[in-house]
């Protein structure tokens, strides 16, 4: 029972951390109602609304790789356990314990933009995954565990990218939409990889991770995709800035 005490303790205190500690972004307060179609309406105006065109396509893109990479981590997160205890692993309690005790680091962040930095988390994900898919032995599947300690860097910044594209006044139409994206990508995940294990065990008992895997390399396009054109687009309004009136 101990590692629940140990998750209501960290949830406790996240609570109390965002309820004393942090600032309100929101700097004049207005009324506002519980229950009404306002708070849907916002929400539908966040990804329709004609001001701020350029970012809208940011938003649908970034919702969509939050989608795929979550959907993905829900799904094998579910099948660790089973995969562990079949053979040729049958893993005891004590080794899924450890292994499901190793967390991601993000301190590339200091000297790494963030999109790259989701990028890096994107890789170790997929190539954890696929050596998870193909471990036999104890020895490979705690290497696939040890190249996953970055698998989830790439959530936090979509988030951040995500927030960083509206106004502090859809900040709460923002997180509410994405609640709903992972409410859904739970749904998906419990839909598609449950069903897929069974259905693929008479010719691999890894192949969830691996189509997991695959999956995966959609957002590290669309990440790359955007930075890419972020970083032309940046390049060009330089150029264009830089020009004397003469020329």
């Amino acid at each position: 029972i101990n590692p629940f005490w140990l998750a209501f303790a960290a949830s406790l205190a996240a609570t109390l951390y965002a309820a004393f500690c942090l600032q309100e972004s929101v700097k004049q307060r207005k009324p506002a109602k519980l229950f009404t179609l306002s708070h849907y309406k916002a929400v539908y105006r966040l990804y329709t609304a004609p001001e701020h065109l350029s970012s809208r396509w940011k938003l649908a893109l970034y919702s969509l790789a939050f989608f795929l990479i979550v959907t993905v981590h829900f799904g094998s997160k579910d099948l660790f356990v089973l995969y562990e205890l079949g053979a040729p692993l049958c893993w005891a309690s004590d080794l899924i314990g450890y292994g499901s005790s190793l967390a991601g680091l993000r301190l590339m962040q200091l000297c790494l933009a963030d999109t790259w930095v989701a990028e890096i988390g994107l890789i170790s994900n997929i190539a954890g995954l696929v050596v998870i898919s193909l471990a036999t032995k104890t020895a490979l599947m705690f290497t696939g565990y040890g190249i996953l300690f970055l698998s989830m860097a790439a959530t936090p910044v979509i988030r951040s990218k995500l927030s960083k594209l509206v106004s502090e006044t859809e900040q709460g139409a923002l997180f509410a939409s994405i609640a709903c994206v992972e409410g859904l990508c739970s749904l998906v995940a419990t839909g598609v990889f449950n069903s897929l294990y069974p259905a693929t065990l008479h010719f691999m008992r890894g192949f969830p991770f691996l189509f997991g895997a695959v999956i995966l390399l959609i957002p590290a396009a669309i990440l790359g995709w955007i930075e890419i054109w972020d970083s032309k687009h940046d390049y060009n309004h330089f150029q264009d800035a830089s020009r004397s009136p003469a020329e």
